[in-house]
């Protein structure tokens, strides 16, 4: 096999969807949407409909059109449109499926939807983004009711719920290593956000929270109803870092072959090209070594890359040119966004359908 390719073990991945759909029904009232960000391609995405029934989350229109076209038919469209044309776009794509639901954040942007959804006499379901400490996008929680009661006096927007997204971070938006806890105290803050809003006549149905690492805790909070995970089909060396996952179950890794040994650093046929690079190496309070691990190689450090080149240091570890390995890339969802194809470990290849769809 030509190197470097992105490997995925299908069983892992299968079994990864398994559990943690068990997980979300333990729960009861609770359903799981996930975020098809992380592996990008209409087989997963049905294997995940399948187990639970509840629709999958796109943050692209041009997502979500691929996973229209092989039979999914409930999307929330968890990114704010802030353009006509693609408003447009969508409001078409609506109309073809049992169930879409569009993402609001800002006065202007809702305006916008609205001006559009009269003008194709189309009602509109709605949830509003709320930032509960990414600070990112989303509605300050302090500004929340005020701004979702003007949200409601415009015209074919249906607001039935909100959600928020802050994976593993306090309110103050620094990283935090009790992700059970962080996850507790999002759902938490949505909880009570939602009883507000219930106490000003808005009929908010949808409390929409979670991400792979901080699922246990927003699972522990009564009230929520929707949970958004994407990483946790792949799994990935950060999710490692956290403790919210072992190496067997990592399903993705990249193989690369050794191509020049120089004392005790190798340089691998794998460099920015092959790895996401936006999670960099870090000694915060959960601790990143190097740009992913090196599996059946715990002392070597991926510790830098070029486009084609990433260099490791051995560490006394010894790799031989024209040797094979893998490496669990730091960052899953955006590694995976670099292939056209992946492999699982039979041979079989898969493309990466949504891969690069940035509109």
């Amino acid at each position: 096999m030509r190197t470097p390719t992105l490997l995925i073990d299908k069983q892992v991945a299968l079994k990864n969807i398994q559990v943690m759909q068990q997980k979300v029904d333990q729960q009861g009232q609770v359903s799981l949407r996930p975020h098809i960000k992380t592996h990008k391609t209409p087989e997963f995405a049905v294997q995940q409909h399948n187990f639970g029934k509840a629709g999958i989350t796109c943050a692209k229109l041009s997502e979500a059109q691929v996973m229209m076209e092989h039979g999914i038919r409930d999307i929330f469209l968890a990114y704010p449109l802030a353009d006509r044309e693609k408003i447009r776009h969508s409001l078409s794509l609506a109309k073809q499926i049992d169930r879409w639901i569009y993402s609001i954040d800002t006065y202007e942007g809702a305006c916008l939807l609205s001006e559009e959804a009269v003008a194709a006499d189309q009602e509109v379901e709605v949830r509003v983004e709320i930032d509960t400490g990414l600070f990112r996008s989303g509605l300050a929680l302090e500004e929340a009711v005020d701004t979702i009661l003007q949200f409601e006096k415009l015209p074919r927007l249906k607001i039935t719920g909100i959600y928020t997204y802050r994976g593993s971070k306090d309110r103050t938006g620094k990283v935090v290593k009790d992700t059970f806890r962080a996850g507790v105290e999002e759902a938490e803050l949505m909880v009570a956000l939602a009883e507000r809003l219930r106490g000003q006549g808005l009929s908010i149905t949808d409390v929409s929270v979670g991400s792979t690492p901080t699922l246990e805790g927003v699972l522990a909070v009564k009230g929520i109803t929707e949970v958004r995970p994407g990483t946790y089909i792949f799994n990935d060396a950060m999710q490692v870092a956290y403790e919210v996952c072992t190496l067997s179950e990592c399903a993705a890794s990249v193989l690369v072959t050794v191509v020049s040994v120089h004392g005790d650093r190798a340089v691998v046929d794998g460099g920015s090209k092959s790895f996401a690079t936006d999670v960099q190496p870090t000694a915060d309070v959960v601790p990143i070594r190097g740009f992913g691990i090196i599996k059946g190689h715990p002392t070597i450090v991926f510790e830098r890359m070029n486009e084609e080149h990433g260099v490791l240091q051995l560490h006394g570890d010894q790799l031989v040119v024209g040797e094979t390995i893998e490496i669990i890339p730091n960052h899953i969802c955006s590694t995976v966004n670099l292939y056209d194809y992946y492999y699982f470990r039979d041979g079989e290849q898969v493309a990466v359908s949504a891969r690069g769809k940035t509109q």
